[in-house]
C-alpha cells in the first residue's frame, strides 16, 4: 500500500473515532476535560519510545495492548470517558490512530468554541510571550482566536512551521539552509 493510501486511512480512521468521542464529550459537558486527558495521554506517547513502539507496533496481540494501556492509564490517572475510550481503541487495534485521534479531537474541539486550530512546529520552546504574539499575528490571518499545538523539533535549527488548515508557513532554517543549498547546486 502506497505511504498516501496509508496516512490517508490513518487519518478516516482518526477522524471517525475522534468524531465519536466528542460527541460523547459533548453529551457529558466534558469536552474540555477530555482534551486535557488526550493531551496527557500524548504526552506519554512523546516521553516514552516503548509506549510509541506498542502503539505503532503490529507485532502485539489486541490483548496484550489493552493489558499495557489499561496499566499504563491507570498510572496516570486517566480515567472516565478518556480511559474507557483507549481501552476500545487497544481493543479493535486501532492504538496507531491515536495521535491522529488526540489532533482531530483538538481541531474538533476548537472549531466547536469557534477557534482555529494550528500546528505549530519551533526549534526551542516557545514562551509565553512568543505564544501571545503568535496567537495575535494568526488572529489576525484568520480573524478567529487560535489555539496553538506546540511541537519543539530541534532539527529545524530555528525558526517556525505553522500549519492553519490546508495553509502552511514554513520559515524553519533547516528549509532556508537546504533552498540555499538546491539554488548553489544549479548555479554551479
Amino acid at each position: 500500500m502506497p505511504v498516501a493510501d496509508t496516512s490517508q486511512l490513518i487519518s478516516g480512521v482518526a477522524e471517525r473515532y475522534a468524531s465519536s468521542l466528542f460527541d460523547l464529550a459533548l453529551e457529558a459537558g466534558s469536552v474540555e476535560s477530555v482534551g486535557s486527558d488526550l493531551d496527557k495521554f500524548q504526552s506519554l506517547i512523546n516521553e516514552s519510545a516503548d509506549l510509541k513502539r506498542l502503539i505503532v507496533s503490529p507485532i502485539f496481540s489486541a490483548d496484550d495492548q489493552f493489558k499495557a494501556i489499561s496499566a499504563i492509564i491507570a498510572k496516570a490517572g486517566i480515567t472516565g470517558l478518556v480511559g474507557n475510550f483507549l481501552k476500545v481503541v487497544a481493543r479493535n487495534r486501532r492504538l496507531f490512530a491515536v495521535p491522529g485521534i488526540v489532533k482531530s479531537y483538538r481541531e474538533t474541539a476548537a472549531r466547536h468554541r469557534g477557534e482555529v486550530s494550528a500546528e505549530v512546529t519551533s526549534a526551542h520552546a516557545l514562551s509565553a510571550a512568543q505564544q501571545t504574539e503568535l496567537k495575535a499575528a494568526l488572529k489576525g490571518v484568520t480573524g478567529k482566536d487560535v489555539t496553538l499545538n506546540v511541537t519543539v523539533e530541534p532539527s529545524l535549527l530555528g525558526g517556525l512551521i505553522v500549519k492553519v488548515g490546508s495553509r502552511q508557513i514554513d520559515t524553519s532554517l533547516r528549509t532556508k539552509l537546504s533552498s540555499l543549498k538546491l539554488a548553489l547546486k544549479e548555479v554551479g
